[in-house]
């Protein structure tokens, strides 16, 4: 049995028992052999009592007849099944002979079974049948009408006290009413902020306390859609409505997903309720561990980007709101704007924060506001993002510099100045920074200069000259031994997935957005527009937004095992520590990215890409 012991006791998760129960389970273990090709699991047959642990060989992970990973020696399958009750989602057959150690339930036989966190297989495991395990995935992916709650109804006039007995008697945390079309929503933070407080009594009616109109979203939305877009606007509770409007249930944060994905509101909710930057730097600490958090639950990291982002901009908010209130940024309308990978809502875990700002003069003034004297009354902002743990651009892309501050109307000169200029490179270069902007403030003051951007006078030798300008984003060609083999050298032991891969399709999404008139939105969410427009055939669109997704998953998880054993966090992995399996699916992206741009090249420049 010391065997047993010794092995599990160095293998994750098993490392987090205690001694009593490592015994316990190193006691139940059960030897198998396989002999290479044996299929150990079959796929959608009933559903498995055992879990088997790879303690000598290789296990490969089948999804209809295509190898989507490769398991090794300390490496668990069958969890999913055992664990959701649910048939096994995927076929396991052993890659070479093969010895398992198979375990009972965990959960039948442990005192402690939720130490044991598993992981689900590799990212490269087909979505939908990973949605099909009953997973964190498959909860994220339910129509939202499947997790509402019937609806409490009052009068817009009923006393707080009378409505207040209503919610008590139906066990509900809101009530809805009606008045003028409009729906307006109660919930019991508004007794507890309004009420309890004295501010209002309880003889007054709901609606003195109510929001209307109340914030709503279709019944076919996605319960990962209503969640990220909960945690963005700050709410708790979300109005569901059929497809004429009509309220046909109520939705609540702690409905939508377990208990440890619930902690981006948490985050969300502190930074809004901070009045100090003492308490907005305590919130921003929860950051960098609640996404580890959210990786450790088995959520897509797609959507775990999507929640940084949201939880990101909730505290860049609140520094504005702190810093903003004083001359001369209190005399201006300001769009604040986040870029790069945050614009598009796809961060990696140790992205900066690049941010830019248009404004306006509120009225008449003796004030002259420069782009400078505006830039550095910024710079109080880029300050409080270190203090809170976010890395604003060492490259100097922020609302601090000149170059990323301008009033609406220089941001709307500028850009009939890049676009009359086609070819020079350093406004090329602004101009694709710009198309990524996200205004998270008063978005109207840049919708100027993205109508000077995608239309206008000369926009077809700018858009021709954009999507030049993309294809020098180019993948490497693949590696040769421990080398990278790069278009211009190579490089041995790294290889910038950041560079090589994300950059590339983001680059070329970009240029495709440009085409298509609508620059907003994130990579995939581009790649499919150019789709929909005949600028990609459905394949194209679908390979290049399946590279994206390969690439952001090795990058994602690399940095979050670097954060969680105190090594850099870098965007270059080392190849060495690719498998066989990763190695293939990467030369494959790479060569899909490149045959896709020498196509477009040779449509719209007449020749390969460079």
């Amino acid at each position: 049995m010391k065997e047993f012991l010794d092995f599990l006791g160095a293998q994750s998760p098993y490392d987090r028992l205690d001694d009593h129960d490592l015994t316990r389970l190193a006691k139940a273990v059960e030897v198998e052999y396989f002999t290479a090709g044996t299929v150990i699991v079959e796929a959608d047959a009933a559903p498995l009592d055992s879990l088997y642990v790879v303690r000598v060989g290789a296990v490969e992970i089948v999804d209809r007849g295509r190898v989507t990973d490769v398991l090794g020696a300390g490496e668990t399958f069958g969890h999913i099944s055992v664990l959701s009750g649910l048939p096994p989602p995927l076929q396991v057959r052993a890659a070479e002979d093969t010895l398992c150690y198979r375990l009972p339930d965990p959960r039948t036989l442990l005192q402690h079974p939720d130490r044991l966190r598993f992981s689900h297989y590799g990212g490269l495991v087909a979505r939908e049948r990973l949605i099909s395990s009953g997973g964190s995935a498959a909860r994220l992916e339910r129509p939202i009408g499947e997790v509402a709650h019937p609806i409490t109804w009052c009068d817009a006039d009923d006393s707080i006290r009378t409505v207040a007995a209503l919610m008590t008697d139906a066990g509900r945390s809101c009530a809805l009413y009606i008045r003028a079309g409009q729906i307006g929503i109660v919930t019991d933070d508004d007794f507890r902020r309004r009420v309890a407080t004295g501010e209002v009594g309880v003889d007054a009616p709901i609606s003195a306390i109510a929001s209307s109109p109340a914030i709503a979203m279709s019944v076919d939305r996605t319960v990962s859609t209503a969640y990220l877009f909960m945690v963005e606007q700050g709410i708790h509770h979300l109005v569901v409505v059929d497809a004429v409007g009509t309220a046909v249930g109520v939705v609540r944060v702690v409905d939508m997903a377990a208990a440890e994905v619930r902690n981006p509101l948490v985050i969300r909710s502190a930074a809004a309720a901070a009045t100090t930057m003492d308490e907005l730097v305590d919130a921003s600490r929860l950051l960098t561990p609640t996404t580890v958090e959210l990786w450790e639950s088995g959520l897509p990291v797609e959507h775990i980007g999507a929640l940084l982002s949201a939880m990101t901009e909730s505290i860049y908010r609140k520094i504005i709101e702190l810093h903003t209130t004083t001359s001369p940024l209190a005399e201006l309308d300001c769009s604040w704007m986040l870029m790069g990978s945050l614009g598009r809502r796809e961060p990696l875990p140790n992205s900066d924060v690049d941010t830019a700002l248009a404004w306006a003069v509120k009225g008449p003034t003796d004030v002259e506001f420069t782009r400078e004297y505006v830039a550095a009354a910024t710079e109080p902002l880029i300050t409080a993002l270190t203090r809170c743990g976010l890395a604003p651009c060492p490259q100097g892309l922020n609302a601090s510099s000149p170059l990323f501050n301008r009033s609406q109307r220089q941001w709307r000169e500028i850009a009939d100045v890049w676009r009359a200029n086609p070819d020079k490179i350093d406004y090329l270069l602004m101009a694709s920074t710009v198309l990524d902007a996200r205004p998270i403030t008063r978005p109207a003051l840049i919708q100027p200069m993205r109508t000077a951007l995608v239309g206008g006078i000369g926009r077809d030798a700018f858009t021709r000259a954009l999507s030049r300008f993309s294809m020098s984003d180019r993948p490497p060609s693949g590696f040769v031994r421990g080398f990278v083999v790069e278009h211009f050298g190579e490089q041995r032991g790294h290889l910038n997935l950041k560079k090589s891969g994300l950059r590339p399709v983001a680059s070329l999404a970009r240029a495709l957005a440009q085409r298509t008139g609508d620059p907003t939105g994130s990579t995939p969410q581009r790649l499919e527009r150019a789709h929909r427009s005949g600028l990609l055939t459905a394949d194209e669109a679908d390979a290049l937004s399946g590279a994206f997704s390969l690439f952001y998953h090795l990058v994602f998880d690399s940095q979050i095992a670097a954060i969680k054993t105190g090594a850099p966090v870098e965007s270059a992995i080392d190849p060495a520590t690719l498998d066989p399996l990763e190695r293939r699916h990467l030369r494959s992206a790479f060569r899909t990215i490149s045959g896709i741009q020498d196509r477009l090249s040779r449509k719209w420049f007449g020749y390969e890409g460079i």
